[in-house]
């Protein structure tokens, strides 16, 4: 699915990706793909972006972690991060609601 298509909601699948655990960049991209049974293939230059304007907004911290002799900034929601992500799971639901009884 290109980059496009997911406009809009890549922060709220960042969000509900990082609830689970905190995760270095490359590990959200892994999880976004599994999760999507591969419908969601991120570019590295798609997914930064996001998470450091996540940051700067508050919704994710991150510290440096060192593993297998190299160091990753891994990403964690802030508590501002799970309302938000409670905001914007509420709205989906509504939103898929509203899109059922139109298209049923």
């Amino acid at each position: 699915m290109k980059a496009d298509t997911l406009k809009g909601h890549l922060d709220a699948l960042v969000l509900a990706v990082l609830a689970d655990e905190p995760l270095h960049g490359y590990a959200v991209i892994e999880a976004l793909r599994r999760r999507s049974e591969g419908a969601f293939e991120l570019a590295e230059g798609t997914l930064y972006p996001v998470l450091h304007r996540l940051e700067a907004d508050g919704l994710l911290a991150s510290s440096w972690s060192e593993a297998a002799g190299r160091r990753r900034r891994v990403y964690r929601l802030t508590r501002s991060g799970r309302r938000a992500l409670a905001r914007r799971r509420e709205e989906w639901s509504s939103f898929v609601r509203a899109v059922d009884a139109v298209l049923a």
